[in-house]
This record gives C-alpha cells, structure tokens and sequence, in this order.
C-alpha cells in the first residue's frame, strides 16, 4: 500500500512539490551560511516525493543547541518556509475535495506544518 501511496502522490503532487523543496535548497546552498539549511531543505524535499511510510518526530532534547534550531527555524520561515507552507495548503485543500484525495491532503497538511519549522525534526522510516 506504502508504494501505490507513494506513487499516486507522487503523480498528483509530490513531484511538484518536491521540486519546490529542491528548488529552495538551491537557493540556500548559494551561500556558506545557507548550507545546513540547504542540506535540511534537500532532506525533506526527498520526503515530499515519497512521504508515505515515513513519519516526522521531534529530535530527543539535548541532540544540538535549541537556540541556533530557533534562529535556522526563523531564518527558514521568513524566507522560504511560508511559500513551501502555502503551497502545501493549496495543495491540501484540492486533494480533500474527493474522499480518496483525504490521505494526501493529510500529507500536505503535515508537510505544510514541516514547512515552517524543519529545524529539530527527524524523519524517521516505520
């Protein structure tokens, strides 16, 4: 079930914004002190093509300095996460006008809220 998920998403949207992650990374990566955020940004892009089967959980405390997570997070939704945010909104909200789009709209909702704050969490494989 994982792989059809996987697939269908990836058809009717993920590629999309898959590419808008990957797309925001570049533009990161541009600088020196983009790179962390750049590497974050490729990172959850891969998981926006293939979410399904794939969670996202906080980083257990004491795993970096909240503070430069705090900044990188600011930074981040300034920047590029309000876009990727909206895109993903969008994008849930035409996936739940049919019962079988509810799934993917869900994805796009926890993307959505990913899009905002990256820093300090982990995607983890179930």
């Amino acid at each position: 079930m994982r792989l059809l998920g996987n697939l269908i998403w990836f058809v009717f949207g993920g590629f999309v914004m898959g590419l808008g992650w990957w797309f925001a990374a570049l533009l990161c990566a541009i600088t020196i002190v983009g790179i962390p955020i750049a590497i974050a940004a490729f990172r959850i892009g891969t998981f926006s093509f293939w979410p399904f089967g794939r969670h996202i959980v906080d980083k257990p405390a004491g795993a970096g300095p909240a503070a430069l997570g705090l900044l990188g997070n600011v930074i981040w939704a300034v920047f590029f996460g309000w876009w990727l945010a909206l895109g993903h909104l969008v994008s849930a909200l035409l996936c739940a006008i049919t019962i079988i789009g509810i799934p993917f709209a869900l994805q796009h909702l926890k993307l959505a809220g990913l899009s905002l704050t990256p820093f300090g969490k982990v995607i983890v494989v179930v």
